[in-house]
């Protein structure tokens, strides 16, 4: 039998958040590793069309993948509110509801990926000369896709319940395992950019089974039990009520970076390659921002659960001050070392120069983009999943597709488009200030009601 998780509840604060957010930061870092591993396999042994296929993966990935994983999240505030507050009994409803909710998510996702997948690369104006090889890994990692949808919600439930060292522990092995066949099954046995998607659904399964095990294990009564995975009634309102509004949340900002996706293919193949490489880079230097958002989640969640409204505020303080201290650090590296990193994963100097465009324009802006990712961790945490869910709908989509479809004919700019980041970033980091106040004067009266949507 496994130990039972600590909590997030006693103790110092920053010692308590930074123990349990290094190794989310760490996880993080190794899932972006393997994804970007991909990237650099395919670049190096493939070449540019490959590389291209592959790249401009991450925005429809997270497109289909993005609404569960929001679920996932709201199931985790669920988790963890329950347990902060010793309710055991709920707590135990809760994990076999999500478990439940992610075996159904992950086989309706694989139908899904694997049906429209064609269609949708097309409405992303996918070159002629790409779009056979696109077709193809996405079709191969959407057949995996009830792995991803499993490790993200059993990873999420041990997150909950103040295990983060677990989780990464197992990403690192199936890190390893997608390092040995993605050079095995591209660079050796030369099977092309689908053998790429094969290897990551292999390793992702690996990484979900070993959670399932610990769970199955874990020495307490709200250990997960086969037979009692099912739908409890009021277990999935509270999920669904914080989960979806995260799940639209992440589905409609996809769809946003869909369109910015497509006016970047229309400048061709080698934009799409560079600015898809930068895509994966840029996930790098979102791994503190991720780790934070997810901690302060968590953590906001276990107090909130506990009643304990004065940490809960000084937590916040702590998460959001070292997060945007650390993601503008990353920012500046990143402008700096711009062409250099752009030439690991492709020399071609028009692939290096669309990416060092688009990074340079993006890349100083770090900090406003994590204080947005930081706050929405805080309201999710909370169980106010309507306040980031509104908020970055109307700035992370309807104003970037707006900025982008009137500013486009008249700038035909690969900058024009780069700039809807920063331009939204500072939009919704405006109104999380404003709607944090309010949130803060409820903490200080002692007035917040957990599980609230």
């Amino acid at each position: 039998m496994q130990r039972v998780p600590h909590s997030l509840t006693e103790g110092s604060i920053w010692k308590s958040m930074l123990l349990f957010a290094m190794p989310i930061l760490l996880g993080n870092l190794f899932q972006q590793f393997y994804n970007t591993f991909d990237s650099w396999v395919v670049g190096r042994f493939l070449g540019d069309t490959a590389l291209a296929a592959v790249s401009s993966s991450s925005h429809l990935i997270f497109l289909l993948v993005g609404f569960f994983n929001g679920m996932s999240m709201g199931a985790g505030v669920v988790i963890a509110q329950y347990f902060g507050a010793r309710d055991y009994d709920s707590l135990k409803k809760a994990i076999h509801t999500d478990v439940a909710l992610g075996l159904s998510a992950g086989l309706l996702l694989t139908a899904l990926g694997v049906g429209f997948t064609p269609t949708i690369l097309r409405w992303m104006d996918t070159p002629a000369d790409v779009l056979p090889e696109s077709i193809s890994y996405f079709r191969l990692y959407f057949c995996g896709a009830v792995f991803v949808v499993m490790y993200n919600i059993s990873q999420g439930i041990l997150h909950a319940l103040g295990d983060s060292r677990h989780p990464l522990y197992y990403l690192m092995f199936s890190t390893c395992v997608n390092v040995a066949l993605d050079l095995l099954f591209v660079g050796v046995f030369h099977w092309g950019v689908g053998s790429a998607a094969v290897a990551t659904t292999i390793s992702q399964g690996i990484s979900a089974l070993l959670c399932c095990i610990h769970l199955l294990r874990i020495n307490a009564d709200y250990r997960l039990e086969p037979r009692a995975i099912r739908f409890h009634q009021e277990s999935l309102g509270r999920i669904v009520r914080v989960g979806l509004p995260s799940g639209v949340q992440n589905s409609m900002i996809s769809i946003a970076n869909v369109v910015v996706q497509t006016c970047i293919n229309g400048f061709g193949a080698a934009a799409m390659a560079g600015c898809g490489t930068y895509s994966k880079l840029e996930g790098f230097a979102f791994l503190p921002v991720v780790c934070f958002s997810q901690s302060l989640a968590t953590f906001v969640g276990q107090n909130l659960g506990a009643k304990q409204y004065d940490r809960v505020k000084k937590g916040v303080r702590f998460g959001v001050g070292c997060c945007l201290i650390m993601a503008e650090i990353i920012g500046i590296g990143a402008y700096l070392l711009a062409p250099h990193l752009i030439r690991i994963f492709n020399d071609s100097p028009e692939v290096v120069d669309f990416g060092v465009r688009h990074m340079r324009t993006i890349c100083l802006f770090y900090f406003l983009m994590s204080y947005s990712h930081c706050m929405a961790g805080v309201f999710r945490g909370a169980g106010r999943a309507t306040v980031p869910m509104a908020t970055m709908l109307v700035c992370w989509c309807f104003i970037r597709i707006g900025y982008i479809t009137l500013a486009l004919p008249h700038w035909p700019r690969l900058e024009t488009v780069s700039w809807a980041y920063p331009i939204t970033w500072l939009l919704s980091g405006i109104v999380f200030i404003l709607c944090y106040q309010s949130l803060r004067r409820k903490l200080d009266a002692g007035t917040v009601r957990p599980l609230q949507a």
